[in-house]
């Protein structure tokens, strides 16, 4: 009796769940054309609290998809511009004296948002680049020797266009290793493109988007991912993929455990949104090549020629047995 009531309620919640998502990735969509895989691979990312970076050429709406997904969840939104000559004071905050009290005060920077915006972030120094180091991995940033929590959720989805650009720093290793999927939303069809220029003529639909979940019901949503049940096969069949890049005759660094944690944490939030709770194979099949292939440093043979990680990491599967379990009941 108590398993049929635990079915039906859970499946009453998670059905509730699956269908305020779908609402989330509605709403964005309709600034987004086109794109429902990397909307979704996007929230993934939210909801395993990790963050995003977006590489791609201009124009194909990168910084348009950050700003619609900020209005959408009705967070606090904020955007930084990175330019070769922003400092590490312009994001992170700054303390000014107060001649009036006689003391310092601190001025918050841009980074103190639940959604940041950093637009270009290959365009700026590598010292700048490094204060978002903190913020990333520990969600708080120091300032004249004191540290200032960030409030929750804290989501950053950085953009940046392919280095081969002029005027770019590429990222370190160390700050690549920080985001939890690299994404890349490539030029629409051309009927994509059509419907675009459909919703434009008039006005611009980012202006119609407004909120349709709050900040509070996003991080009841993160609790309720970390809670997404992963068998030990799973959770060795990730290791074993991780393992397979360390061992690659391509690859001169492979993935760090840092990247079978966000292959574990990414796995439970895509499960979540399909409206699982629990991981499948294909989902840690499907999120490895944007967890895994930028946390790959490439030998220099492979990057003459032209090799990608993505590429490695479909080479690596086709080497890593995919396990295979029975179907799991509910607790009793």
């Amino acid at each position: 009796m108590m398993k049929l009531e635990w079915l039906l309620n859970g499946g009453k919640t998670m059905q509730h769940t699956v269908e305020r998502l779908e609402e989330v990735i509605a709403n964005i969509e309709r600034v987004v054309v086109g794109k429902r895989k990397e909307v979704e691979l996007s929230l993934v990312a939210l909801l395993a609290g990790g963050h995003v970076l977006l590489e791609d050429v201009p124009g194909v709406g990168k910084t348009m998809m950050v700003k619609a997904i900020a209005r959408t969840l009705g967070a606090d939104f904020k955007r930084i511009q990175f330019t070769p000559d922003l400092l590490p004071s312009d994001v992170t905050g700054v303390s000014i004296f107060n001649q009036q009290s006689q003391c310092f005060e601190f001025r918050k920077g841009p980074i103190m948002a639940n959604i940041v915006l950093a637009d270009e972030i290959n365009r700026t120094s590598p010292k700048t680049q490094s204060a978002l180091l903190e913020s990333l991995e520990e969600g708080s940033v120091t300032v004249d020797g004191e540290t200032f929590q960030l409030d929750k959720p804290f989501f950053v989805m950085a953009t940046q266009n392919p280095v081969e650009y002029s005027g770019t720093f590429p990222l370190p290793e160390a700050q690549l290793d920080r985001f939890l999927l690299k994404l890349k939303l490539g030029y629409p069809t051309e009927e994509e493109e059509l419907e675009i220029l459909r919703r434009i003529e008039q006005d611009h639909p980012i202006h119609q988007v407004q909120s349709v979940v709050t900040p509070e019901e996003v991080l009841d949503w993160q609790r309720q991912v970390s809670k997404v049940f992963v068998d030990d096969h799973i959770k060795k069949y990730m290791v074993s993929l991780v393992q397979a890049t360390r061992k690659h005759r391509a690859v001169e660094l492979g993935v760090s455990p840092r990247g079978s944690i966000a292959l574990l944490k990414s796995s439970q939030a895509y499960a979540f949104i399909q409206g699982r709770d629990f991981v499948i194979p294909d989902d840690v099949k499907h999120l490895s090549y944007y967890t895994l292939g930028h946390r790959l440093i490439l030998s220099a043979e492979a990057k003459m020629t032209n090799r990608t990680g993505e590429e490695i990491i479909g080479e690596v599967h086709q080497k890593v047995e995919i396990p295979v379990l029975q179907r799991r009941l509910a607790p009793s």
